[in-house]
């Protein structure tokens, strides 16, 4: 989950719930330390390591995630010992492995951890790389992806229902695939009423829009790069062309300003009665799941985020576990990540809020039952697809937040923002050696 730019949004509602973590140069020899941001999965952890049994203090210190990239680049330039395990996100992997930053734990978790007990798209998003190279620099931590949150009242309305029915000619119900979503927009859409259909991630910030329209390229059968890394013909391709022109035309069941809307401007929307339904990612669901601040909150529920005509894929989010490299307690750190691993520990981890990949505490109706959405997620997990994971994924977002916001705004056609995105992707990628055939 890329949540580095998210300091600038949410530290302030961050301070509310009392985030903290200890502060300090590192651990000593009977303590080890993880690097992780400021956030409430952070004061989870340390809740859930105060338990670990393993003889040796942990902590995880936490950086306000304003700061948290600078940190780990501080940390990672200094091949500083102060920390022994760094939770970062899943496109840090390829500059991680690539740059030897973070320790190869292939051979270790196929002994030491049940990998099949891990579900695969989650190993490997957040562990392995290369892709499908079946080599591994981290274990997943917290998972997230995208899901919908939807006004019960409104669908479960007899009236509503009624005219849905004779309009569109089916039953109204939270939709399975985009063309019922895109029915279900327009239905609700109603502006005299301040009432809205529906409201995605369009926002230029960090990812927002890259992360909303992928997963709406990828279930109609586009994609980023073919095998060779290549992108030409592919993220510019009729299918991408097709699913950006879909996407775009759903901003106008969406409230007037959506183009500046990311996962807080869609959780406020919703929580103030102008949405029928609302894009989010689940470790922000506790935004809605609020009756503080939802005024419909006792008529709100949660449905997987829709499959297309040529597949079914979701936004994946999330930090991965690995060792650092300069750490002095690599022993240890494998120890207490063989413990973290474990099914009963990912339960306790579960049931403090974190989001597991195991795919058996997933199943479970103590995981299904912890919070509303939850069974949802464990639904969405399978599906998850990430953007890229290499040492120029950066370079990468900028231009792709760049070009399909400026179609999203009409400055650009989607042929020509996709055509611009191959382009520049394609340069970007070639300079860092990247790609196989042209």
């Amino acid at each position: 989950m890329r949540r580095v730019f998210f300091g600038f949004a949410v530290l302030g509602a961050l301070a509310l719930f009392g985030c903290g973590g200890d502060k300090g140069a590192g651990g000593g020899k009977d303590e080890l330390v993880i690097l992780w941001a400021q956030w409430q999965p952070a004061d989870a952890l340390q809740k859930l390591v105060d338990t670990y049994p393993g003889g040796i203090r942990v902590r995880v210190e936490q950086v306000p995630w304003a700061q948290y990239l600078d940190k780990r680049n501080t940390v990672w330039a200094g091949k500083s010992s102060e920390y022994d395990i760094i939770i970062g996100d899943s496109q840090w992997l390829g500059q991680g492995a690539e740059e030897k930053h973070y320790v190869d734990l292939t051979d270790w978790m196929k002994t030491a951890v049940k990998m099949d007990d891990i579900t695969p798209a989650a190993l490997a998003a957040y562990g392995e790389y290369p892709a499908g190279s079946g080599k591994y620099y981290a274990m997943p931590c917290e998972s997230d992806g995208i899901g919908f949150a939807y006004r019960k009242d409104l669908f479960e309305d007899p009236k509503e229902m009624a005219a849905f029915r004779a309009k569109y000619g089916y039953d109204l119900a939270p939709p399975k695939t985009w063309g019922q979503f895109r029915d279900i927009a327009e239905f609700f859409t109603r502006p005299d009423q301040k009432l809205y259909g529906c409201a995605l991630f369009y926002s230029k910030q960090y990812d927002s829009v890259t992360m909303g329209f992928e997963q709406v390229l990828w279930c109609y059968g586009g994609d980023w790069v073919d095998k060779n890394e290549n992108p030409m013909g592919v993220i510019n391709s009729p299918d991408a062309v097709r699913a950006l022109e879909f996407f775009i035309d759903l901003k106008k069941f969406a409230p007037p300003g959506v183009v500046n809307y990311y996962f807080e401007e869609t959780k406020n929307a919703f929580n103030t009665g102008q949405l029928a339904m609302a894009e989010e990612w689940f470790a922000f669901m506790p935004g809605i799941n609020d009756p503080k601040t939802n005024k419909f909150f006792d008529h709100t529920g949660y449905f997987l985020s829709p499959g297309g005509p040529k597949g079914h894929y979701v936004s994946l989010g999330g930090q991965g576990m690995s060792i650092s490299s300069y750490s002095k307690k690599q022993g240890e750190a494998r120890k207490f990540m063989e413990w973290f691993a474990k099914q009963e520990t990912q339960l306790a981890w579960a049931k403090l809020g974190g989001y597991t990949a195991n795919i058996n505490v997933l199943k479970s109706d103590d995981f299904k039952n912890a919070a509303p959405y939850n069974a949802v997620f464990s639904e969405t997990v399978p599906l998850l697809k990430d953007f890229a994971n290499n040492k120029v994924y950066q370079q990468l977002l900028d231009v792709s937040q760049e070009k399909l916001n400026a179609a999203v705004t009409g400055q650009l056609t989607p042929k020509e923002a996709l055509d611009a995105i191959a382009q520049s992707q394609l340069k970007t990628l070639t300079q860092a050696g990247l790609v196989t055939s042209k």
